[in-house]
């Protein structure tokens, strides 16, 4: 049995904190190995160009190799033809085989080396055949009946045999014979060896052409075959020697067109990653703290268009990284403005230079007030980017509500004196939607107060509800002092301003605007804004009569 072990005090790892370790590492170099993107392109380009070729090349050799082969047949048919007709000339002007008939036949065969001949008679007997060793005896025989003989018996007696059997070997084989009896008796002239007369032919219809020999009356008096020595498919060694240099042909294309997509791959990979690259490049750019960094890419294809966004998407980048830059400085000074006149205000009290009064208590109050609209702006705001923020929907009477708004808002814009005026322009119309009344209310106070802030004292605001076919408007005018054409796409951004100075001497945080924004998405309409230098401003907020499932987030200049 094992013993028993037990440690105290100490603290094993579980398997959740086992598992929690990570790792990070800072951009690593540029150097990577491996093959390019145009290298693999010119690959690619290699490979599909040689599969192309190759396929191209098997069917042209299975089409182009059947067409050769029945074209080199049709030539040893005509020559077949060609044979059979000579030799039933020759056989109509004799009226049997004979001898004279085998010579001529043993010099037609001797024309070409390549073409293997063998001539049969009614009865299918083989008069002549290429493949015998003797195939040249019929010559012999004729010129030794220009020769004497002593004994004429036995020399006719071979002649004629070899004229009754229609034979050439026979012929040649009686001669032989009737040579050998005259040695033995008479002594004479002519001697013939005596050969093995076996046929190798071929006499299947694929290796051989065999044509019928017709006189000029329709009779056959026997068969011609030809045949290609040393081929089964009929190929001279001409025809051979052309199909061979056809397939190099086809081979020395196949490997210049592989060259030539090679070449036209690296040349269309360098057209690609040219702009590719430079896109790659402003990215390092920017990742490495150059945010002016663009390609400056300009055209109408996929990547022009790529290298034309990504310039868009950079900008967008530069101007977001701007603002929040100056978020941080915006909400430092927020920050510090209201914390340093508390600090001032409670050293002095503790000091004794100011009394601990409700006067300056109250100081102290305002400013804590302040730090706390700050917060909660930027609170309401995240709220309404992560949509977190909960909607209590419900049917609204707008004008009531916007109403009700304006009534409470007027001792403020009065003690600025500025004329607040509100205008009711449903003609009578039910303006009841289903909106959050709370978000509502605090989209028309944001837009309310940044009139009231940038209108000069004795100017106008007027709040306007109206009806269109699928909307119901609610506008906030002024008379102030407007928004530069080139600051309108711009001031919905978070915590933008036109005149940061002045807005913040104003009170003004930067992100009221932004709210506004997001909530009128969230209930799926969108804001318009006109303005003029010095004229003037209008927002107006567009509100769906009837709820849309997808939101819209447009923001319409006019």
């Amino acid at each position: 049995m094992l013993p028993a072990h037990i440690v105290t005090g100490q603290k094993h790892k579980s398997d959740n904190e086992a598992n929690s370790r990570a790792s990070w590492n800072t951009p690593r170099s540029d150097s990577r190995s491996g093959l390019s993107y145009g290298s693999r392109m010119a690959l690619s380009f290699a490979l599909t160009s040689l599969m192309t070729v190759l396929i191209l090349v098997c069917v042209i050799m299975v089409v182009w190799g059947s067409a050769f082969s029945e074209y080199t047949r049709a030539n040893v048919i005509d020559l077949a033809k060609l044979t059979s007709e000579k030799l039933a000339d020759s056989y109509e002007q004799d009226g049997e085989w004979t001898v004279d008939t085998l010579y001529a036949i043993a010099q037609s065969s001797s024309i070409s080396d390549d073409i293997g001949l063998q001539v049969l008679d009614a009865e299918g007997t083989i008069l002549y055949d290429d493949t015998w060793p003797v195939a040249s005896v019929a010559a012999d025989v004729k010129k030794s009946e220009a020769e004497p003989v002593p004994d004429t018996g036995s020399a006719e007696e071979g002649s004629v045999v070899a004229t009754d059997q229609g034979s050439a070997g026979q012929a040649a084989a009686t001669s032989a014979e009737g040579s050998a009896t005259a040695a033995e008796e008479d002594e004479p002239k002519i001697k013939f060896d005596r050969h093995g007369l076996i046929s190798t032919a071929p006499t299947d219809e694929e290796g051989a052409i065999t044509e019928p020999i017709t006189t000029s009356d329709g009779k056959v008096v026997g068969k011609v075959r030809l045949w290609v020595l040393g081929s089964d498919v009929l190929l001279t060694k001409t025809d051979t020697a052309f199909r061979e240099k056809t397939i190099d042909a086809m081979f020395l294309a196949a490997a210049i067109a592989v060259a030539i997509s090679v070449m036209i791959g690296l040349f269309v990979s360098r057209m690609l990653t040219n702009p590719i690259r430079r896109i790659t490049g402003t990215a390092k750019q920017i990742r490495d703290g150059d945010l002016s960094a663009r390609t400056n890419m300009r055209g109408d294809d996929e990547i022009d268009q790529l290298g034309e966004t990504f310039d868009e998407m950079a900008t967008s980048l530069e101007k977001d990284l701007k603002h929040e830059r100056r978020l941080t400085s915006d909400v430092a000074h927020e920050l510090r403005t209201p914390l340093m006149a508390m600090l001032a205000t409670v050293e002095a009290m503790q000091d004794g230079v100011y009394p601990t009064d409700n006067e300056h208590l109250e100081t102290v109050a305002s400013e804590t007030r302040r730090l706390a609209r700050l917060v909660q702006q930027m609170l309401d705001l995240s709220r309404m980017e992560n949509h977190t923020a909960p909607m209590n929907i419900e049917a609204v009477d707008m004008v009531e509500l916007v109403r009700g708004i304006v009534n409470a808002q007027e001792p403020l814009f009065h003690e600025r004196d500025l004329r607040l005026r509100f205008a009711d322009e449903t003609q009578g119309k039910m303006p009841f939607i289903k909106v959050d009344p709370d978000m509502i209310t605090q989209c028309v106070i944001n837009l309310m107060s940044n009139a009231m802030r940038y209108t000069p004292e004795g100017g106008w605001v007027i709040v306007t509800v109206g009806l269109d076919r699928k909307h119901l408007t609610i506008s906030v005018s002024d008379t102030g002092i407007g928004i530069a054409k080139e600051d309108l796409s711009r001031i919905f951004g978070r915590f933008w301003r036109a005149d940061a100075s002045r807005a913040r001497e104003a009170g003004g945080l930067g992100v009221g605007l932004a709210v506004t924004k997001q909530i009128v998405e969230r209930h799926h309409g969108f804001i318009s804004v006109e303005s003029e230098l010095e004229k003037g401003t209008t927002f107006t907020i567009h509100l769906p009569r009837e709820q849309q499932q997808q939101p819209s987030s447009t923001t319409i200049e006019r």
